[in-house]
């Protein structure tokens, strides 16, 4: 079986974390009435706190806590697998930071993978007055994650993660075929470049991408772009949800994919 149907959560996700829970729920019941196998929920989906600080108010242990309970509950009564979004998970023996960690369920309820988001956002937007410190509340991470999956070897990327191509190509090193995205794009900076940032990794890597966006007004008064996509290799939108909360779902191919690369063998031509 070579069709693989995929979602992507879009939400407007506020400080409360049982509110968020309980959308999170409701919308992986939609994708899953779709009939999607693989369900990826955006970054910070559980908690978007008011300030820098309120990020690491809910942070959990790993493997303990409410955020995580939750994926797991609904990975395994489901039978789906779950990309969670990014959780603040604490760091041992540090108090004032966290790491921003999407970790992966698989149908069974199980954590199969994790990556912490390695290129953290410290950028001031002087045009619509914005100014972003994540290093201020989180640890960086270090290692790129592919991992094998029934939906092809599946890379984890995070927000500003995709404005750095040489980070995906360390992803095609380990035979990336589908790269998942968990986000919260600044409107901003989404209207100029989220679009032909998402087409490009797909395009440069001839793989598929699956991003799950924040979207919308928080209480917090950031702005997120939306615009939760599914992207194929060959760099056309499947399916996007613009700024609407809600579910995007697509099938993926993976013996489309190998086609794709046969017949067009960029990736075999690189000289560097």
């Amino acid at each position: 079986m070579h069709h693989r149907r995929v979602a992507g959560i879009q939400m407007t996700s506020t400080q409360d974390l049982t509110e968020n829970l309980n959308d999170a729920k409701r919308r992986i019941e939609e994708a899953v009435a779709q009939r999607a196998e693989l369900v990826v929920l955006p970054e910070m989906f559980a908690t978007m706190g008011m300030d820098e600080a309120g990020k690491v108010k809910h942070r959990e242990a790993i493997g303990q806590g409410p955020i995580q309970d939750f994926l797991h509950t609904q990975a395994r009564r489901h039978g789906i697998w779950i990309v969670g979004g990014t959780i603040p998970i604490s760091i041992s023996g540090e108090t004032n930071k966290v790491r921003a960690a999407c970790l992966v369920y698989n149908d069974q309820g199980e954590v199969y993978a994790r990556y912490d988001k390695i290129h953290l956002f410290d950028v001031q937007l002087r045009a619509s007055q914005e100014a972003y410190a994540e290093s201020k509340m989180i640890e960086p991470g270090d290692a790129v994650v592919v991992i094998p999956t029934p939906f092809g070897k599946m890379g984890i990327g995070v927000c500003y993660d995709i404005r750095f191509p040489e980070f995906f190509r360390q992803m095609q090193e380990k035979g990336v075929e589908l790269i998942v995205l968990p986000a919260a794009f600044t409107y901003t900076t989404g209207v100029a470049h989220w679009d032909i940032l998402v087409r490009a990794r797909a395009i440069e890597n001839l793989a598929y991408v699956v991003t799950a966006c924040q979207t919308g007004t928080h209480p917090n008064g950031r702005k997120t772009f939306g615009h939760s996509m599914i992207v194929n290799p060959w760099g056309e939108v499947k399916a996007v949800l613009q700024l609407d909360a809600g579910v995007v779902v697509a099938d993926i191919n993976l013996a489309d994919m190998a086609q794709v690369r046969a017949d067009f063998p960029v990736l075999t031509h690189r000289k560097f």
